[in-house]
Order: C-alpha cells, then sequence, then structure tokens
C-alpha cells in the first residue's frame, strides 16, 4: 500500500476529503517524529510501540573485499508490535 492509497482509505472509512486525510496522515506522522526526539517512545494502542534504540559501535566486514570496518554507534529508531497487530497478521 502507498502514501496516496492510504490516505484514499482514511478518507473513505472517515469521510473525510481525501486532502484533509492527507493532513491527518502527515500531523499523525509529525507527532509521532516529534515524540522520538523529545521523549524517546511513543506508545499506540493496537498498533505498537516506536521507540529509540542506541547502537552501539561494531566491527564489520565490507562483503566486497573482506576488509574489517569500523562501524560507528548510532541512535535509530525501533518499533515493537503490539498483540494486536501481530494477531490480525496470523493466517
Amino acid at each position: 500500500m502507498t502514501k496516496a492509497d492510504l490516505v484514499s482509505k482514511i478518507a473513505k472509512d472517515a469521510g473525510i476529503s481525501q486532502k484533509s486525510a492527507d493532513q491527518v496522515l502527515s500531523a499523525l506522522t509529525g507527532a509521532i517524529h516529534d515524540s522520538l526526539k523529545n521523549e524517546g517512545q511513543i506508545r499506540i494502542p493496537d498498533l505498537g510501540t516506536f521507540k529509540v534504540t542506541k547502537r552501539n559501535a561494531r566491527t564489520g566486514v565490507n562483503p566486497r573485499t573482506g576488509d574489517k570496518i569500523d562501524i560507528p554507534e548510532a541512535t535509530v529508531p525501533g518499533f515493537t508490535a503490539a498483540k494486536a497487530l501481530k494477531e490480525c497478521c496470523k493466517k
């Protein structure tokens, strides 16, 4: 599903215009970004938890040359799915 498909689905399900649905989606992603930047995590019931995690520095291997390389520590976003989301994906 693309962003355009998601905007169309939100607009149809909520009974609003596609322009409004696009603004809602933009506001949601902006709120998630702000929360991760300021608080480090956001929990959305039935969806999951977005959180910032620290990845330690480590040594890796360049697959092309086989040379060892140093990979610096990094701060990265992570996501843990809620039970409801996991259940809806089961077949």
